[in-house]
């Protein structure tokens, strides 16, 4: 009967709208009984009655204010019903976007962009109909008929009985059609989420497609898609009609015969006039709520598809937020220590990390080396808190880091990432995002430190130049400086840099590696390091292999050791040489 209990769950999170939606609708179908009944008065008096037609004016006067009053409430009950379910749209819209932001980068990062953009904008647009509609009508559908048998019985017992009988063939035609009609539209939802997931990463990836040749190749595949959309969407609009002739027929043949047994009673004078016209007047309006329900069933029968694919990622596992008060102790004198620490990513049976071990000294320089798929970023991402380690633990000083208030700890690290991220936002925005409360003079002297000064001066709007999507309109170097420019303004005692010098000219990198200096100088640093500029010049190298450290020491011990440092400043030097 489409009837979700998850979603019907978040209609009773806004009762009032829907109550209201249903009072206007039920006193409707009430007013619709009182219409007919002076209708059939009115042509009785009209044609039978006719030393009574005096009484027409007064009833047609009530006729054009019940057809205002049914008028008001209808627009009143879909009013109400519009406005809880955009208050439910708003709220499903606020979870969903909590939930992603619960989980963090790494489930980002595990699902195509547009798939989760088509989940989360069409998904809660697609819950619109079974909101707005089908649960409104599903309540019409139950009340409006009792309303008009309770009108009918007492008038004539044999029509309402035939009412009583013909009414349940309906909601049977629905039910026995619907379950075709949920695995088409679960079909059909299904490809128009692929469809809009990889219509969006091609759009991304336009420039990388059309530089190697292959954009129209793209193309033919967004058209192979679109096909098998319109295929889908052919098939749930062919049990669309198939059910709505079905129950339009279930209808037109209860009036048939509500029609055919009236008329005849009629003739044979045990019926009056005035009874069979009332009751044929309401017998269109006993099958309409429920002819309406089946096609609302369709019009729902798409949000139900949607929740399947939402309520996973409301209901999925999220890690719970942390609320312990962290210490104000939290300074640059604290080591920060990885102990025994094991982590595995979901769906995968090797750990990332493996029982390691290693302290980040404070006010020093650490490095983390290794092989693509060493574990580098791993380690990183443990420390911002977008993981949790399966076993052993993470401490800053004697503190336990999963004791710690989660978003006072990002408080105290700046992190410069090797790509960051700018949002089609003016420069200004950009930047503050690291600290929203800074000053001007704050905020001009992180543009000077990270070198970026010069380049906001030579733009027309300064610090209210738009990015772009994704920095489109900014350089490389530039894009690094911004990033560099929110770690002064963070002016925090923890720098994490996942080398963002890595993709630059010698040139450039002296530069930027000035401002990195001024960076993390008296500060606790840890560097994912690429270059051996950087890491020649650190405290401490820890090297990683396969989720385990294999080596730590300076730049001068690790030489003296066989393995993979050695081996690859040796392969560096004679790149050089």
């Amino acid at each position: 009967m489409n009837l979700d209990r998850r979603l019907l769950g978040l209609a009773t999170s806004q009762p009032l709208p829907f109550l209201k939606a249903v009072v206007s609708g039920a006193a409707g179908g009430a007013l619709q009984i009182a219409q007919a009944y002076i209708l059939s008065l009115t042509a009785a008096l009209l044609f039978l009655h006719t030393e009574r037609r005096g009484e027409l004016p007064m009833l047609l006067g009530m006729l054009a204010a019940i057809a205002l009053l049914k008028t008001l409430a209808g627009w009143w009950s879909q009013r109400e019903a519009d406005r809880g379910t955009g208050n439910i749209k708003e709220e499903l819209h606020k979870r969903l976007l909590e939930a992603v932001i619960a989980r963090g980068p790494i489930y980002t990062s595990s699902i195509a962009s547009g798939t989760l953009s088509s989940r989360i904008s069409k998904g809660v647009e697609a819950l619109d109909p079974y909101f707005s509609q089908f649960i409104p009508q599903l309540f019409l559908a139950l009340i409006v008929p009792g309303i008009i048998l309770a009108a009918v019985f007492p008038t004539d017992t044999l029509s309402g009985t035939i009412l009583l009988c013909t009414a349940p063939l309906i909601p049977l035609f629905m039910v026995l059609i619907g379950q075709a009609a949920k695995k088409a539209t679960a079909r059909q939802w299904e490809t128009l989420t692929r469809m809009g997931g990889y219509f969006l990463d091609i759009l991304q990836g336009l420039t990388t497609l059309k530089l190697f040749g292959r954009s129209r190749e793209r193309g033919a595949a967004i058209s192979e898609l679109s096909e098998a959309f319109r295929k889908t969407t052919m098939d749930v609009l062919k049990i669309a009609f198939l059910s709505s002739l079905t129950l339009e027929l279930v209808g037109a043949i209860g009036t048939a015969i509500i029609a055919v047994q009236a008329g005849l009673r009629l003739m044979q004078g045990t019926m009056d006039y005035q009874t069979a016209l009332f009751i044929l007047l309401l017998t269109p309006d006993f099958y309409l709520p429920l002819r309406q329900l089946g096609t609302k069933f369709h019009a729902g029968m798409e949000g139900v598809s949607a929740a399947d694919d939402l309520f996973p990622l409301l209901e999925g596992n999220v890690q719970p937020a942390q609320t312990h008060a962290i210490s104000t102790a939290i300074a640059p004198n604290h080591p920060i220590s990885f102990k025994n620490v094991t982590v595995f990513y979901p769906g995968k049976d090797t750990p990332a990390l493996e029982a390691i071990t290693f302290t980040i000294e404070p006010g020093k320089k650490t490095a983390l080396v290794g092989p693509s798929g060493a574990g580098k970023s791993t380690c990183i991402n443990l420390l911002l808190g977008f993981i949790q380690p399966e076993k052993g633990s993470m401490l800053y000083g004697r503190t336990n880091l999963s004791s710690l208030d989660l978003a006072s700890w990002r408080e105290h690290i700046a992190w410069v990432p090797q790509h960051p991220r700018l949002f089609n936002r003016t420069l200004r925005e950009n930047i503050i995002l690291a600290n929203r409360s800074a000053s001007e003079s704050e905020l001009m002297e992180a543009l000077e430190l990270s070198g970026l000064g010069p380049v906001i001066k030579a733009l027309p709007d300064g610090l209210d130049t738009l990015a772009g999507e994704r920095g489109a309109r900014l350089s490389g170097g530039e894009a690094q400086r911004i990033a560099i420019a929110r770690a002064f303004l963070r002016n925090a005692p923890i720098v994490i840099l996942d080398e963002p010098t890595s993709h630059t000219d010698p040139q450039l990198e002296a530069s930027l590696r000035t401002s990195i200096d001024t960076l993390i100088s008296g500060r606790t640093a840890l560097i994912i390091a690429h270059r051996l500029s950087t890491i020649r010049n650190a405290d401490r190298i820890i090297v990683l292999d396969k989720g385990t450290v294999i080596a730590e020491g300076t730049h001068e011990e690790l030489l003296g050791q066989p393995g993979y440092y050695r081996e690859a400043v040796t392969s560096v030097n004679r790149g050089c040489s």
